[in-house]
């Protein structure tokens, strides 16, 4: 059975007081975090899950509402719980030292002793990555270019998730989301254009191409969540339990 948990769904504004990105997949594989905003942490406490369970974290690009909760998490494990093990950490090109400047600068006194071992693995456009027991595919997507920004489609334990990750609609997506058993997608907007970003209504105007078996909008505004319930997708909310096992 893969159960997938929505830590957080909101976007960077926490718009509907909604906690930072972040998706615990459980998998009989597998654990792992897709995006790990600043509150995945405390988001998993309150789920009653344990942190040291996780296997890796996979990042989609480097905005402080994706990634800013890594830090966090290395303090919980390497304090709280002496872990041993490393922690996979996936994500695009320079993960390495972009995770290691956002900890250095947010934890500055963090003793060597302290920290946990993480095995860094950098996404190659349009290629699989293994990463232990979980197969990612990242495909560059339209966001901030900065940021590096790519969807990923990840495949555990016989499941396919796909994950959009920040973007304006590109025909990539498709692909991405054909026969995943659930497809986690922006909706930051209902009609609205906003540059980097994803309205519902243009993903609708996608939606008989998108042949994943469910699909999930996430990264709401205030504007998308005044318009909930919609039609053609299911929403995000914190605390959400996804059963994927008969999906």
């Amino acid at each position: 059975m893969t159960v997938v948990r929505v830590l957080g769904c909101g976007d960077a504004f926490s718009s509907g007081g909604r906690l930072f990105p972040s998706f615990h997949v459980e998998s009989p594989s597998a654990t792992f975090l897709l995006d790990c905003g600043p509150t995945a942490l405390l988001a998993m406490k309150r789920m009653d899950l344990d942190p040291d369970s996780l296997d890796a974290v996979l990042i989609s690009h480097f905005h402080g509402d994706h990634i800013a909760g890594i830090p966090f998490l290395e303090i919980e494990l390497g304090i709280m719980r002496a872990r041993k093990r490393p922690l996979i950490v996936g994500g695009p090109p320079g993960v390495a030292a972009r995770i290691k400047h956002v900890t250095d600068a947010l934890y500055p006194s963090l003793k060597p002793k302290q920290r946990i071992g993480m095995a860094f693995t950098e996404w190659v456009e349009g290629e699989s990555v293994q990463l232990g027991e979980i197969t990612v595919r990242a495909t560059r997507v339209r966001h901030t270019p900065e940021t590096e920004p790519h969807a990923l489609r990840v495949e555990v334990a016989g499941c396919t998730i796909a994950y959009s990750g920040d973007t304006e609609w590109t025909d990539s997506l498709v692909p991405l989301a054909d026969g995943a058993d659930l497809f986690i997608c922006e909706a930051s907007t209902f009609a609205m254009t906003v540059e980097n970003h994803l309205s519902y209504a243009t993903l609708m105007s996608h939606r008989e191409r998108l042949r994943c078996r469910r699909l999930l909008i996430t990264h709401m505004s205030d504007d998308m969540l005044r318009m909930l319930p919609v039609e053609g997708a299911e929403a995000a909310e914190d605390g959400l339990v996804l059963d994927l096992s008969g999906a």
